[in-house]
């Protein structure tokens, strides 16, 4: 049945039975907001460590790694590893996020600025999440259909799958999110890894790999080519920039019972996935050998569900059932956090703040769960918009950071107006659009650009991410300059929040940005000594910790050198 034999389909019903009773389960403990977008911040290290990891790795993270390393070699693994440099850094991030004491990152930008700027926030974060909603089921159906031979046409596993997502999902909120997130992290780590040695076994081993792929670019981390040292930098930095106004990020930060569950959870379960962005990539090495000379882009998106199709039968009955679990399992982790973090956003800074004030508790939570629905029906618009996977994650990757300048400017620089953050933020928003959808702007970059920025007849992604975000930083800085300062009590009120370390079992407040009133606020050991910059000297922990993951950074970088040798 669908291209499985009967302990394929075993495997495969075992899952859903046993995520489906884990998330619906989870519905009992939600009786108002805090519980349905934030899941009552009542989780340890374990879970939050797989819940950053279920929320952002999913099977089209390996789809993208694989099809890109079948293309670009060795270096496509820059695909997912552009938040590799990011990592030491959210070590720091997360107790930011926990410490504004918010349900959603539009909290940030109400208190901080003020409602304009969280509305104009939340159309880009649902925007940007129901985006990602569809190219994970996009990536994940492109899967389904390699694997079952076509027995299973994209279309209906993209439906099957959302279906699950929002059965638990739409019932227990985050909560159901993070506690299935525990399994399906566990099954994701399977997926990465379980085709690894049966692929290298088909192809001859590294011998095998640099004996079948002629071009030694194909074994460089930084080849030249569209993915040279100048798009990768580029692709870092709008990762850093924009991974703050993830909307999921809030949650993935702040769910912790403790700002240590947070900071261990957020920094290790994405460490885990770089680990795991290893196996995508050599995988797709053994791809080129397996199946060379392809050139349309979606058949490219399928050599990762073609390997495990044609490699696993053979080793065992049921194995291919476990693999397609753990895909499924994978998309719907990151599918369950974006949509209840996208519906947070809609329900507490649009429909709250500006349409129905003064409700009940359980109002806010059915709008929050109507809003949920739209917006993967909305993702399933945009799965079907894309011919590809990769083309589909880079407009991810830069849509992220459309709203990073206003984020980081607001949170250094006090003197960091509304009108510049809307500034910020429009000009970024326009130089993001204007390569993109302006008519004839490609044929004019060939004409009058050097030829370094321009690949395959076009603006290069990399020149266009460098664009926006420059704009977006100096317009912010200008108009701050020229424009009425925000007032200086809610100023005050959010940089006390975020320099007060939240306290064990600290009470929750009705309010973002609010101090319990037994808490004072901690005393600012400011780096710069000027009254307009906020930018603290860090703990001990902080700088321990951050110097520990950057080892594991250097680490990783000269493993995959070092491998890239193995059989030469």
């Amino acid at each position: 049945m669908f291209g499985l034999g009967i302990a394929d389909l075993s495997a495969l019903l075992l899952y859903f039975v046993g995520i489906t009773i884990a998330g619906v389960w989870t519905v009992r403990k939600v009786s108002d907001t805090a519980d349905f977008f934030m899941g009552g911040r009542r989780f340890g290290k374990i879970f939050m460590i797989f819940f950053a990891f279920g929320a952002g790795t999913s099977g089209n993270d390996a789809v993208g790694v694989s099809s890109k390393t079948y293309t670009a070699g060795i270096s496509g693994i820059w695909w997912q590893w552009l938040w590799l440099f990011c990592t030491p850094f959210y070590w720091l991030i997360a107790p930011v996020m926990r410490r504004m004491r918010a349900i959603t990152t539009g909290d940030y930008f109400e208190y901080r600025y003020d409602g304009s700027m969280a509305g104009l926030y939340t159309i880009i974060g649902v925007f940007q999440l129901t985006l990602n909603i569809g190219i994970l089921l996009l990536g994940a159906g492109s899967m389904v259909e390699a694997i079952t031979g076509g027995s299973v046409p994209k279309e209906y596993a993209i439906f099957a799958m959302t279906g699950m997502f929002l059965l638990y999902g739409l019932a227990g909120g985050l909560a159901a999110a993070i506690v299935t997130d525990l399994i399906q992290g566990i099954l994701t780590v399977i997926l990465s890894f379980i085709l690894l040695p049966f692929a290298l076994h088909a192809v001859g081993g590294f011998e095998g790999l640099h004996q079948g792929i002629a071009d030694p670019d194909m074994f460089k981390i930084v080849a030249p080519g569209e993915l040279n040292g100048f798009y990768i930098s580029m692709l870092c930095l709008s990762a850093l920039i924009g991974i703050v106004t993830q909307p999921h990020i809030m949650g993935v930060c702040a769910a912790g019972s403790s700002e240590m569950d947070g900071r261990v959870g957020f920094a290790t379960g994405n460490l885990l996935k770089r680990f795991c962005t290893v196996a995508w990539m050599v995988v797709g090495l053994c791809g080129i050998v397996l199946y060379p000379g392809l050139e349309d882009p979606k058949a490219m998106d399928q050599i990762y569900g073609n390997v495990a199709a044609d490699l696993l039968p053979q080793v065992m009955p049921g194995l291919l059932g476990l693999f397609l679990a753990a895909l499924i399992a994978s998309v719907m982790s990151s599918c369950d956090a974006f949509m209840v973090s996208s519906s947070g956003l809609f329900t507490q800074n649009f429909y709250r703040r500006w349409l129905v004030r003064d409700h009940n508790e359980q109002h806010y939570v059915l709008v929050g769960r109507i809003a949920a629905f739209c917006i993967v029906v909305g993702g399933l618009m945009f799965a079907f918009r894309f011919e590809n996977v990769t083309g589909g994650l880079l407009r991810f990757f830069q849509i992220q950071a459309l709203m990073g300048a206003a984020f980081w400017l607001g949170l250094f620089w006090r003197r960091t107006t509304v009108a510049g953050a809307w500034a910020a933020s429009i000009v970024g928003i326009i130089l993001f659009l204007v390569p993109i959808y302006a008519p004839g702007f490609d044929k004019w970059a060939v004409a009058n650009l050097p030829e370094y920025m321009i690949w395959d007849g076009k603006f290069r992604a990399s020149y266009h991410t460098f664009l926006f975000l420059s704009g977006g930083f100096l317009s912010g800085i200008v108009v701050s300059l020229f424009t009425s300062r925000v007032p200086e009590e809610r100023l005050t009120r959010v940089f006390e929040c975020i320099r007060t370390p939240v306290k064990d079992g600290e009470p929750h407040m009705p309010e973002p940005f609010m101090l319990p009133p037994e808490v004072a606020p901690a005393q600012p050991r400011k780096i710069i000594n000027h009254p307009d910059f906020e930018i603290y000297y860090p703990s001990a922990v902080s700088l321990g910790g951050f110097a520990f993951l950057w080892v594991w950074v250097g680490v990783l970088i000269g493993f995959v050198y070092w491998m890239a040798t193995w059989g030469a």
